[in-house]
């Protein structure tokens, strides 16, 4: 018996990165995992690699898709919101266009699957965990990044507000706010030196975050150990943030 036996999770962008690494973490610890991506071909490697998960193909950006699909699968006990992307652009040349795109991936798709998952368990009387994958950059500014930043600070408030208002049903939220990680994409983006140097040298611990030690801190928010966790922002950041 794995530790989240009997429990059901939900962990959007699922495909690749973070996401695909709770998957799998919390498929191994005996949770029933329902992974949604738009990406179909990452769904179906991750189904390769981990036959158990249930893989629902669906771009969280959309309101009324994401929650017929969501509704099919309740009650979820653990939901991690993993979705999220970014543009860079310096502030003078932010775009309306990428403004919208952002927030409403890194925001108000967070907003939608959160009310759905949290409205069910609150009818059905269950406790559950909420984990938003936020960031670093939701509580310090990073060049180029005004509409990132702006996402992650915005999601990092609404966090709290759902810790207040679901903490007296029985669920918790939480986010996890790690540095650079080192997925795929990761590495790609931050392998020229010139980038990854200055960012290195705010670190003390002196390198970026690794996917299983941002999964670590997930599943320790999920879990029942950290049941008097309520409303917080864990670092993983090996003390950027403290510098």
């Amino acid at each position: 018996m794995g530790k989240f036996s009997g429990r059901r999770a939900l962990v959007t962008g699922a495909g690749a990165g973070i996401g695909r690494g709770v998957a799998i973490k919390l498929a191994q610890m005996g949770a029933e995992v329902f992974a949604l991506s738009k990406t179909e071909a990452n769904l179906s490697s991750l189904k390769e690699e981990c036959p158990s998960i249930t893989a629902i193909t669906i771009d969280v950006s959309n309101w009324e898709a994401t929650r017929e699909a969501v509704k099919k699968i309740t009650p979820i006990h653990m939901l991690v919101n993993n979705a999220g992307t970014v543009k860079l652009q310096p502030f003078l040349e932010a775009t309306p266009e990428n403004f919208d795109l952002v927030f409403n991936l890194n925001v108000k798709a967070v907003m939608n699957v959160s009310q759905i998952v949290a409205s069910d368990l609150i009818t059905r009387q269950l406790k559950g965990s909420i984990v938003s994958i936020s960031s670093q950059a939701g509580q310090r500014a990073l060049k180029d990044h005004t509409v990132y930043c702006s996402t992650k600070g915005a999601l990092d408030m609404m966090t709290k507000v759902m810790a207040l208002e679901l903490g007296p049903k029985g669920i918790r939220v939480n986010n996890v706010s790690p540095t650079v990680v080192l997925t795929k994409l990761g590495r790609e983006a931050w392998s020229d030196p010139a980038k990854a140097n200055p960012m290195l040298a705010r670190i003390p611990q002196g390198r970026f975050a690794e996917v299983e030690e941002v999964v670590n801190a997930v599943v320790y928010l999920l879990s029942d150990e950290s049941d008097m966790i309520n409303g917080h922002m864990l670092p993983v950041d090996g003390g950027f943030l403290a510098a």
